[in-house]
C-alpha cells in the first residue's frame, strides 16, 4: 500500500516529537504492508514549512530504515495568503514527491466562497488539488454539494483510514463510507501522527473496503491511485460521480 498523507517526520508539527518515534512509525508501516510513505508536515499559520529541513529529516529517516520503506515528501497545505504566494514561486516543494498533486486542508471554522476561485487558481498553476479528510471537516460534512462541485471541476478527495474504522466518530465514518459509494473519494491515507492514537496503519481500513466494495476498489484507493499520485501520473481509477438526484435512492451500507 501507498500512504500519501502522513506526519512521520519529527519536530516539525503536531506529529512525532523525536526520531525514535518516527522510526517506530516507519516500522509500523512496514509491518502493515505499506511500501511507500509521503511525509506531509503541516504548512500553516501555526507550523512553518522549511523545505530544506523537511528533506534533511527525510534523508536521515530513510538512511536509518534502509530500503524496506520508500520515503518521499510533500506537505499538508493550508490555504492562507502566505502559502499561496509561496506556491506561485516554487510549487513542487509542497507537492507529493515533488510532482503535481497537492494535499489541501481546509479550515474547520470558515471556508469562504472565494475558495472556489482559489482552487481554480491552483489548477491553473498546473497542480492537482487533493482535498484532505473532508469527512472530518464540520463545514464540508454539512455542505456536501460544495465538495461534489470541486470534484466535478477536477479536484480529488482523500479520506482518512481511521474514519473508515470509526476512530474519528460516527459522523466522519458515515460520510467517508457514503462518499466512497457515491464516487467522491480517490484516495485513502493514514494521516498518522504517532504510534498510538493516530498510528501509521492502513490494513484494517483496506480490509473493510475490500469487504464492502470489493478487491478492485480497495486496490484503487490504497495502492493504484496513491502510486499514480506518487509518480505524478493521471489516476488510473476515477470513479463516476453519482447524480445528486439519485442519491436518496441509492443503496446504503447495512450499518447506515
Amino acid at each position: 500500500m501507498v500512504d500519501v498523507h502522513c506526519h512521520i517526520l519529527p519536530g516539525l508539527d503536531d506529529g512525532p516529537g523525536d526520531m525514535e518515534i518516527s522510526l517506530a512509525m516507519a516500522e509500523s508501516a512496514i509491518a502493515d504492508g505499506i511500501t511507500h510513505v509521503v511525509a506531509t508536515p503541516h504548512s500553516s499559520n501555526e507550523y512553518s514549512f522549511d523545505y530544506a529541513r523537511v528533506r534533511e529529516l527525510r534523508q536521515e529517516l530513510q538512511g536509518r530504515i534502509g530500503g524496506r520503506l520508500t520515503l518521499a515528501t510533500g506537505c499538508d497545505f493550508h490555504l492562507n495568503p502566505e502559502n499561496l504566494e509561496a506556491l506561485r514561486v516554487d510549487a513542487p516543494r509542497f507537492c507529493i514527491n515533488q510532482r503535481d498533486y497537492l494535499l489541501v486542508e481546509f479550515n474547520e471554522y470558515s471556508i469562504p466562497p472565494a475558495m472556489d476561485q482559489t482552487l481554480h487558481e491552483i489548477q491553473l498553476l498546473g497542480l492537482r488539488p487533493v482535498i484532505t479528510h473532508p469527512e472530518r471537516n464540520a463545514i464540508l460534512r454539512l455542505q456536501t454539494e460544495r465538495l461534489r462541485k470541486w470534484v466535478r471541476l477536477g479536484c480529488f478527495v482523500q479520506v482518512t483510514a481511521g474514519s473508515l474504522t470509526g476512530i474519528f466518530g460516527p459522523g466522519a465514518e458515515k460520510n467517508a463510507w457514503r462518499w466512497m459509494a457515491d464516487g467522491v473519494v480517490h484516495f485513502v491515507a493514514s494521516d498518522a501522527h504517532n504510534t498510538r492514537g493516530r498510528p501509521l496503519k492502513l490494513q484494517p481500513a483496506f480490509d473493510l473496503v475490500r469487504e464492502q466494495l470489493g478487491e478492485a476498489k480497495a486496490l484503487a484507493l490504497f495502492v493504484e491511485n496513491p502510486m499514480a499520485a506518487f509518480e505524478g501520473r493521471d489516476l488510473p481509477h476515477v470513479p463516476e460521480l453519482a447524480d445528486e438526484a439519485d442519491l436518496p435512492r441509492r443503496k446504503r451500507f447495512f450499518f447506515f
